[in-house]
C-alpha cells in the first residue's frame, strides 16, 4: 500500500510547473493587449479632460459676455470697442486655457450673439450662445444713420446744401420714429466720466489749459473763451460735464478746440420744448452757444438737453465724425466750413461756405452709448458647442 502511494505521488512531480507555465503563456499573450488597452484609456481620459476644461473655459466666456452685457459694460464704456456693434476680447487664465469672446448686437431682436472659443493644447472648443432680455432696451444707432434726424420737421435755409439731398439713404430724415434718449438717461452716462473733476468757476480760459482739458464738472453756466495766444490748440482729453447754459468761442480770441473722441454734455434744458408740445422749442433762448472764435476739429459729441446754436469755424475731414445733437430742443446751425457727421435734434439747418455730409460713424471712437439698457437682465436662449 505504501508503495503505491509512494508511486502515485512520484508520477504528479513537475505538475505545478506545468500549471505555472500554462499561466506565464497565458499572462504573456495578454500583457500586451492589456497595456495598450490601459495606455488607451489613459491618453482618452487626458484628452477627455482636456476638451472638459475647454468646454468649461468656452462657457465661461459666454457667462462673462452675459455679465458683461447685463452689467452694461459693453455699452457705458465706449472707448472699450470702436465698433458698438460688435464686441472682441480675451480672457486668459481659465483652466489654463485662453478664451476668446466676440459679441455681437442683433439690432432686429435687440440681443446679442455671443462666440466663445477656448484654445490650449488641444484644437479649442467654441460655443455658440444667444443672448437677449424682456426688458427695455434703447437703441439709439439709428440717430446717427442720416446727415439730419428730427423726431419733428427740419427747415433747409438758403444757402443750404446736404450730401445725401432729401429723398436718399442717409439723407435727411423728419418724424423720425426711433429710440429717442432722456436727458436723465444720458446724464446717468456722462456723469460718472466727470463726476470725480469739479470745476467751480462760471469761465474757462483756454490759455490755461494747452495740456489738455477734462474730464471737467462743471455745477452752473460756463463760458470757454481764449485771452492767451491767438489760434492756439487746446484738447478734450474727457467729458466735459456742464448743468448750466454753455458758451464757447463767443468772445475773446480764437481758438482751435481738438474733440478727440470726447463729449461736451450740457444739461441745461434751456429753450427746450415742453412735454405736451415737443414739437415747438423755444426760438431765442440756447442751453448751449458755440460761436465764430473756436475751430471745431476731429471726431466727438456735442450734446445738449435744450437749444443748441451751432456757428464755429470748421476744420474736419470725412475721417472725422461730427454729432450735435439736441435733445429735448432745436439744433441751429451756421458754421463756416464743412461738416461731417450728423445733426439732430428739432432741426434747423443754415450752412454757410460748405456742406453737411453725412459719414459713417461705425469704427469710429466716439463717447456716445448706441445701444443702452436700464436694469436689463439676460438670459441664454441657446447654446451649441462645436469644434474651434
Amino acid at each position: 500500500m505504501k508503495e503505491a502511494v509512494r508511486r502515485i505521488i512520484k508520477d504528479e512531480k513537475g505538475g505545478v510547473m506545468e500549471l505555472v507555465l500554462i499561466l506565464l503563456t497565458v499572462g504573456g499573450l495578454i500583457l500586451a493587449p492589456l497595456l495598450g488597452l490601459m495606455s488607451t484609456g489613459l491618453l482618452a481620459g487626458q484628452v477627455y479632460e482636456r476638451k472638459t476644461d475647454e468646454l468649461y473655459a468656452a462657457d465661461a466666456g459666454v457667462e462673462d459676455a452675459v455679465w458683461k452685457v447685463q452689467d452694461g459694460t459693453e455699452v457705458k464704456a465706449p472707448s472699450c470697442i470702436t465698433d458698438p456693434t460688435s464686441w472682441n476680447y480675451t480672457v486668459s487664465g481659465v483652466n489654463g486655457k485662453s478664451v476668446a469672446v466676440s459679441i455681437t448686437y442683433d439690432a432686429t431682436t435687440k440681443g446679442f450673439c455671443v462666440n466663445s472659443t477656448a484654445t490650449g493644447d488641444g484644437s479649442g472648443t467654441k460655443i455658440e450662445a444667444y443672448i437677449s432680455t424682456t426688458d427695455l432696451i434703447n437703441d439709439y444707432s439709428g440717430i446717427l444713420n442720416n446727415v439730419i434726424t428730427s423726431r419733428c420737421d427740419y427747415e433747409l435755409g438758403g444757402p443750404a446744401q446736404v450730401d445725401p439731398p432729401e429723398g436718399e439713404e442717409h439723407g435727411p430724415e423728419a418724424d423720425y420714429s426711433g429710440d429717442w434718449p432722456t436727458g436723465d438717461l444720458f446724464s446717468d452716462v456722462y456723469w460718472p466720466d466727470a463726476k470725480d473733476y469739479p470745476y467751480d468757476s462760471d469761465s474757462l480760459n483756454v490759455k490755461d489749459y494747452a495740456a489738455g482739458i477734462g474730464p471737467l464738472c462743471r455745477n452752473g453756466t460756463l463760458a470757454i473763451t481764449n485771452t492767451g495766444t491767438a489760434g492756439m490748440t487746446v484738447t478734450l482729453n474727457g467729458t466735459v460735464y456742464v448743468t448750466g447754459d454753455t458758451q464757447i468761442g463767443m468772445t475773446d480770441k480764437n481758438f482751435t478746440l481738438n474733440l478727440n473722441g470726447n463729449t461736451m454734455f450740457i444739461e441745461s434744458p434751456t429753450g427746450a420744448a415742453p412735454e405736451d408740445d415737443p414739437c415747438n422749442p423755444s426760438q431765442n433762448q440756447y442751453a448751449l452757444r458755440i460761436g465764430g472764435k473756436v475751430t471745431l476739429t476731429g471726431s466727438g459729441c456735442v450734446i445738449a438737453v435744450g437749444n443748441i446754436e451751432f456757428k464755429p469755424n470748421l476744420n474736419c475731414s470725412p475721417d472725422d465724425y461730427l454729432l450735435v445733437l439736441s435733445i429735448g430742443g432745436k439744433t441751429y446751425m451756421q458754421p463756416n466750413g464743412d461738416f461731417y457727421g450728423t445733426l439732430a435734434g428739432n432741426s434747423e439747418v443754415y450752412i454757410q461756405n460748405g456742406e453737411a455730409c453725412w459719414v459713417d460713424s461705425a469704427g469710429m471712437s466716439l463717447n456716445f452709448p448706441t445701444i443702452l439698457q436700464v436694469g436689463a437682465t439676460y438670459a441664454i436662449d441657446s447654446w451649441e458647442i462645436s469644434g474651434a
